[in-house]
Formats: C-alpha cells, sequence, structure tokens
C-alpha cells in the first residue's frame, strides 16, 4: 500500500462523503491515531487543530459517521471517506458544511497555529494519555501525575539555565527541548492545549 504523505503538523485532509447520495458533506484532518480508530472502529474520528486532540465526530451533536470504505489520492496526501451520516453534520445544522456560494474573491485570513513539530508531539503525547503503551517515558510521566511532571519541569528549566550560563549553545537547545517537552506532558496531564499558550502569547505581541 502506498505511503500517507502528512503535512507539517503530521496530519492529513479528509474528505468526507455521503456514501448514498455522492455529495460531500465535510472537511477534516485525521493523524494516525485518529484513522486507526476510525478504521478499526467504523465511526469517523478526526484530529482537532483547534483542541490539539482527536475528535470523535458526533460525540456532542449525536450526529456520528459510519465509515463506509476509505480511500486516498494518488498523491497519498488525501483521503477520501465514504461514509453514512447518522443525521445532520454541519454545526448549522446542515447535512453538508459546504452550503456558502464563493461567487467573487473573498478577503483571506492567515492561520496563527505554533511550530509544526509542537503539534505533532503534542498529538503524540495525547495518544500515549489515552493508550498508555507500555515502555512508553509520557506514559509513565501521566501515571506519576501532576507533582511528578511539574518537578520535572522545574528541574529540566534549571539544567537549561545552567547549560546558558556556561555558554553550551548546542547543551541550552538540548535543554530546552527537554523543557518544552516536559511542558508539554504537563499541559495534557492538565486537560489544556498548546492553542491555549500560543493565543495568550498573542496577546504580549507589545
Amino acid at each position: 500500500m502506498k505511503n500517507i504523505r502528512l503535512d507539517e503538523r503530521g496530519l492529513v485532509p479528509a474528505v468526507a462523503q455521503n456514501a448514498n447520495s455522492g455529495e460531500v458533506i465535510m472537511l477534516g484532518y485525521v493523524s494516525p491515531g485518529s484513522l486507526r480508530r476510525t478504521l478499526e472502529g467504523g465511526d469517523v474520528w478526526f484530529y482537532s487543530r483547534s483542541r490539539s486532540d482527536l475528535w470523535h465526530k458526533g460525540e456532542t451533536s449525536g450526529n456520528y459517521m459510519k465509515l463506509r470504505a476509505a480511500s486516498m489520492d494518488c498523491d497519498g496526501d488525501t483521503l477520501l471517506l465514504q461514509v453514512d451520516p447518522e443525521g445532520p453534520i454541519c454545526h448549522t445544522g446542515r447535512p453538508t458544511c459546504f452550503f456558502t456560494a464563493v461567487d467573487d474573491l473573498p478577503d483571506f485570513e492567515t492561520a496563527e497555529t505554533g511550530a509544526a513539530i509542537i503539534d505533532e508531539l503534542f498529538a503524540t503525547i495525547q495518544d500515549r494519555r489515552r493508550e498508555r503503551p507500555d515502555g512508553s517515558y509520557t506514559a509513565k510521566l501521566l501515571d506519576a501525575g501532576i507533582d511528578r511532571i511539574s518537578q520535572k519541569v522545574i528541574e529540566e528549566a534549571g539544567e537549561m539555565a545552567i547549560a546558558a550560563v556556561r555558554g553550551g549553545r548546542a547543551q541550552t537547545v538540548s535543554e530546552a527541548a527537554d523543557v518544552l517537552y516536559h511542558v508539554l506532558v504537563l499541559l495534557a496531564a492538565s486537560g489544556a492545549a498548546p492553542e491555549g499558550v500560543w493565543e495568550e502569547l498573542r496577546k504580549r505581541r507589545k
């Protein structure tokens, strides 16, 4: 089978199509973890970029999508999910998300997100939080609880500061990566997500 090509955030766009009518009803993004759940369980799962977490389509509205078939395009960078929708799919209550005509060139907005690797790493951490696989350092940290994770953040921040004082550029970078990783684990354990941090940082651009 051809490999699926993930984007810079570790995701791939997935077009959902009504298997009976052929109508395109929505576009979402999936991560390896959400696609695995979709293929194994039959319900469609996406990856929510705003929450940096897996999203079981219909978990709030009850309008689930049952997978009929999945395929990828010739480049391996887009998925087509043929589904049986159980009710309106759009949050507006309409059966499809595509109901706004584009007759003239509209204004455009630029999305502001964190570094792609941070989003990708946080997605992996969230997966470890749910699955708790044996041998995973992340799972072990999460099992230890917020107090232990907080202690690790303090320890790693101290090591980074010491490396910077000593003038070791490579070591400072390495320790900074340790700090960021443990901060992401702490965010996951606290029920927070990187997007909340980005929002706070945007407020401080003065």
